[in-house]
């Protein structure tokens, strides 16, 4: 398995008057190709700091980014726009849906946005995140969990190399939970899409191939998943 992305002794400070706050303190890791590799940490942890320097939604203050062996910490606002648009896909806890389309044309917005024509067809994306058959509802007729199942498609569609889900069951019970799991884990074996996730919940991580843990900015264990589990076998919470 090759790598996509590598961080060599990254950190992120933020500077209030005299006070320094070391949000990431020297951090070097990978993410694989085609891999789920699970985030974990408590808040504060500085996990969102990581999935936010490594997607590009913010800058280092030290260190380097490389994404397919291209140095991308230096990037301009316009040039890092553009690398997000024609490589990432993005889940939050916010579905960021369109009200006003369905569920079918939320997608297309996201086929629209991808680095050129849409490989596979839209219905075939739905079908793997389960609502081929609610493919002409809108917004309000939806559940969270379904919303957020819309959310994935739409990231999907774009074709990103990878996609980044933050907490992406944080407003969800346990079920509902585990139906946008079993999503995320098949659109990763359907189209080899790689996956960062980042999570407070143990539970959760145990969908992933490899876990990082996280505290106080610094990776404190980093490895494999020797006990991966399908997501409704996890234990929740």
């Amino acid at each position: 398995m090759g790598t996509l992305i590598r961080l060599e002794h990254v950190s992120k400070h933020y500077v209030q008057g005299e006070i320094v706050t070391k949000a990431l303190d020297d951090v070097t890791m990978t993410v694989k190709l085609g891999e789920i590799l699970v985030i974990l940490g408590s808040s504060g942890s500085g996990k969102t700091t990581l999935l936010n320097v490594i997607s590009g939604l913010d800058t280092v203050t030290s260190g380097t980014i490389y994404f397919d062996e291209r140095d991308i910490s230096h990037f301009s606002d316009y040039q890092m726009t553009k690398f997000r648009k024609e490589n990432v896909g993005f889940i939050f806890q916010t579905y960021n849906l369109l009200a006003h389309l369905n569920v079918y044309e939320n997608v297309q917005v996201g086929a629209q946005l991808g680095r050129k024509e849409l490989r596979g067809d839209i219905d075939a994306i739905l079908k793997t995140v389960g609502l081929d058959e609610h493919r002409s509802k809108e917004m309000h007729q939806l559940s969270g969990g379904q919303q957020q199942r819309v959310a994935i498609a739409r990231a999907i569609a774009k074709q990103p190399f990878v996609m980044f889900c933050d907490e992406p069951t944080g407003a969800l019970d346990e079920a509902t939970g585990k139906m946008v799991l079993d999503s995320l884990v098949a659109i990763n074996k359907t189209y080899k899409t790689t996956m960062v996730i980042i999570t407070h919940n143990p539970g959760i991580a145990l969908i992933g191939d490899r876990i990082i843990r996280m505290n106080s900015g610094r990776i404190v264990e980093m490895g494999p998943n020797p006990h991966k589990l399908a997501p409704q076998a996890i234990p929740w919470g």
